[in-house]
């Protein structure tokens, strides 16, 4: 089977994703995946050793600017010209399937071309009826519309009795090549790309009797300062900060909290305002007492969470592998046996199943 694997390159949770399903597909005989990229300029990915000869391409994408979607920059920014002429040369006929982690450009070259097309991702997670908040019609257009699938795999921390899946997150420390003598220094590891890396380096410096591990896209090179380690964006670096880490701090992406509430890490994270996904996360993890929300760049507030406890670490299955495993059985609109078989494999905190009772 040869699939063509379309991945947006906006955040880098889908292609943590993407990363996982590729090691997934490297296990299974019989099959050959080539990927594309969506979403930002070539030169600005990082780490992707995993997609070898993979493509990129300009997309859409959003703008951000201190925290807030930017709306007019996200308008003037996106070439419609340009995206329509890659969905109008982009091969996709010599493909058996396209899969697609919410990216344009595969998605509407496999509509055009009648070439089946299976979506993966958490937005199609709000195709169901799962927690949202700021949920509108432009929202609702976007979720259906902005990448069309014949198929839709949504992803979840948790089920709400919907034909959904559990996140795709790699198992652990081990995977990372981290040993578990050196998990669970003392430090919290900061991951804030939308917000203003001068007002986060403020933040955290007047937090001076904690010790914080910060990474960003606007730093070039790794330094110190005071109490804070500044780091440029790696893949295996911050891997390994992830697993040795307190606690995280974040904004309201999927693929991170995932893969903390995996290590059992403490989440604090700050949705980008403006994004419904975002929002939509963040209250979700709050109700399921899973992670605390911040709306400002408030020092009490990350004081107050630094005193919490640790939570005990959930137990997600091998979901890249079995999302493999059902593509090559080929009964795509079969999804309900598959989503069960993953569930009864996830063990939650206690709290969380009296929440829901």
């Amino acid at each position: 089977m040869k699939i063509l694997y379309g991945v947006q390159g906006t955040g880098n949770g889908h292609i943590a994703r993407a990363r996982a399903m590729a090691e997934a597909f490297k296990n299974r005989d019989g099959i050959q995946v080539d990927f594309v990229f969506s979403g930002r300029e070539k030169e600005k990915y990082f780490s992707m050793e995993a997609f070898n000869g993979y493509r990129a391409f300009s997309g859409l994408t959003f703008n951000s600017n201190s925290g807030k979607v930017d709306y007019l920059k996200t308008a003037t920014n996106n070439n419609l010209v340009e995206l329509l002429q890659d969905i109008n040369t982009l091969d996709v006929k010599s493909y058996d399937l396209v899969l697609n982690d919410f990216e344009p450009i595969s998605a509407w070259a496999a509509k055009r071309h009648k070439v089946p097309c299976i979506g993966i991702s958490h937005q199609n997670a709000f195709r169901y009826q799962v927690p949202k908040k700021g949920y509108g019609l432009m929202d609702k257009t976007i979720i259906h519309h902005f990448a069309p699938s014949d198929f839709q795999l949504g992803l979840h921390w948790y089920h709400f009795d919907q034909p959904i899946l559990p996140p795709i997150v790699h198992s652990g420390g081990a995977h990372h090549g981290v040993e578990s003598s050196s998990a669970g220094q003392d430090f919290i590891l900061v991951y804030l790309p939308f917000e203003n890396l001068k007002q986060v380096a403020e933040l955290l410096q007047r937090l001076s009797d904690y010790t914080f591990c910060c990474y960003h896209p606007d730093i070039k090179e790794e330094y110190d300062l005071d109490n804070v380690q500044f780091r440029p964006l790696s893949f295996t670096h911050f891997q390994r900060d992830l697993v040795r880490c307190q606690g995280v701090i974040a904004n309201g992406g999927f693929e991170l909290p995932s893969e903390a509430l995996s290590l059992g890490k403490k989440l604090l994270l700050k949705p980008l305002s403006g994004q419904f996904e975002q929002q939509s996360n963040v209250a979700t993890l709050e109700y399921l007492g899973l992670g605390s929300a911040m709306f400002v760049l408030e020092p009490s507030i990350i004081r107050k969470w630094l005193e919490e406890e640790k939570p005990d670490p959930i137990h997600y299955p091998d979901v890249a592998g079995a999302i493999s495993d059902w593509v090559l059985e080929g009964d795509w609109d079969q999804q309900t046996q598959l989503s069960q078989n993953l569930w009864k494999q996830v063990s939650f905190p206690s709290h969380i199943t009296h929440l829901l009772d």
